[in-house]
């Protein structure tokens, strides 16, 4: 991978990728759905069917077919129903997102001054805002092509992921400056911590493997390639047993078993770029972003089977619960558009629309849940929404391709990485 300019580095390969969409489309659409799961041979069923790309309103959840084929993977596998050890226990089984409700900070991050922290994909900087004021308070040098900021699991430092920099930038967010040097990593295009904390995994896209690493030094434990193209987003199981992270250049989603750390099967998603994926506050459904088919795919946690389809918006992109689990927003890049979806009925309540158009990428929300704040990656500018009215509060220029978008501190017990997911 390059280190220097654009050519050998990702953006030239997520062109070439993206380029050739329109032929892969149409070859995978005719595979139907295959889930490459523990089974010693194959068997046939009725093809998928493949969500429309367009976006509807209010639009019921569409079913989709059944299994295509499948075949064993690895072995051993653990029983993925048995709870990662040492992981914090869900207190609310009915709401694994009940100890992340507004405002609800921990020891950790009591006293932290609350930013927004935008790191600018296009150079090698971030951008620190005052949300009080809608100002920037700051500009600081990270390493070339930061993709995300990510709090750490015990939510004391955060983290810009410098991808082709090859680095983590570690920045204090009581003083909000950086803290030290940058730290040697391969190709961390984005990084997520194991829910009990034994792990930080960096995503490296490129390589196309997940890297354990000590989750303070940072040193590789162990290493997971994945046949998994584009690998770049990742949710873990209520129980905390397992992951599942999207192929966005590959059409499909692994499951990860945290147990023994082997890869358990593949889901794949016909003509899809599966981006974000969020597990509802149940534990019984994954959502999953997919910019191809301007939706949301739903994705049975127990099965690892398609359950649904929901259109929301083109270029469907991030996925956020709102801070009292009962809403979904999903940023749609390709139309400036924030769809609202209910986790309890599995429908879209209302689609809000940023005036002028725009690019709403990836953030989160305030620590009271009121304000969205959301990167515009195409426009150079970050976005505060009012959640009660879906009203744009303000829109503040930053950087070049500002992404993903760190919003500090976070209520929750503990971080499981990316841009402040916490329970």
């Amino acid at each position: 991978m390059g280190k220097i300019g654009w050519p050998t580095g990702q953006r030239a390969r997520r062109m070439v990728w993206l380029g050739g969409v329109s032929v892969a489309v149409a070859a995978v659409i005719a595979l139907g759905l295959i889930i490459i799961r523990p089974a010693p041979h194959s068997a046939a069923t009725a093809p998928a069917r493949t969500p429309h790309p367009s976006a509807g309103h209010a639009s019921p959840v569409r079913s989709a077919s059944n299994t295509a084929a499948s075949w064993r993977v690895a072995s051993p596998i653990a029983d993925l129903s048995e709870p990662l050890p040492g992981m914090p226990p869900v207190p609310n089984p009915a709401n694994i997102y009940a100890d992340a409700g507004a405002n609800m900070l921990s020891p950790a991050v009591r006293g932290v001054p609350y930013r927004i922290y935008v790191p600018n994909s296009g150079g090698d900087t971030v951008t620190v805002i005052n949300p009080a004021t809608y100002k920037v308070i700051g500009t600081y040098r990270t390493g070339l092509n930061p993709q995300h900021v990510v709090p750490a699991y015990d939510m004391r430092t955060l983290y810009v992921t410098n991808d082709l920099g090859n680095s983590l930038t570690p920045i204090n967010p009581r003083t909000g400056r950086p803290a030290g040097p940058n730290i040697a990593v391969d190709d961390p295009y984005n990084m997520y911590f194991t829910p009990d904390g034994r792990y930080a995994i960096v995503v490296a896209e490129s390589r196309q493997d997940l890297d354990f690493r000590n989750p303070h030094t940072f040193a590789l434990e162990h290493r997971i390639h994945v046949n998994c193209a584009g690998v770049d987003h990742v949710d873990f199981a209520a129980t905390g047993a397992y992951l599942i992270a999207t192929c966005e250049f590959g059409g499909r989603l692994v499951r990860v078993d945290l147990h023994t750390l082997k890869v358990v099967d593949y889901l794949n998603l016909p003509g899809s770029a599966p981006q974000d994926i969020k597990l509802d506050p149940a534990g019984r459904i994954f959502y999953v972003a997919d910019k191809n088919h301007a939706g949301v795919w739903l994705i049975d946690a127990a099965t690892f089977r398609v359950a649904g389809f929901i259109p929301t918006g083109p270029d469907a992109h991030g996925l956020y619960p709102s801070r009292d689990a009962r809403l979904l927003y999903v940023t749609n890049r390709g139309n400036g558009t924030i769809t609202v979806i209910s986790f309890a009925t599995r429908k879209i309540v209302t689609t809000w629309r940023i005036p002028g158009g725009g690019s709403p990428d990836m953030g989160n929300l305030s620590p009271d849940g009121k304000v969205f704040w959301v990167s515009g990656r195409y426009n150079n500018v970050v976005y505060a929404i009012d959640t009660a009215t879906g009203r744009l509060l303000a829109k503040i220029p930053v950087g070049v391709e500002p992404h993903g978008l760190c919003v500090w501190p976070q209520p929750g017990r503990y971080s499981l990485g990316h841009t402040g997911i916490t329970r």
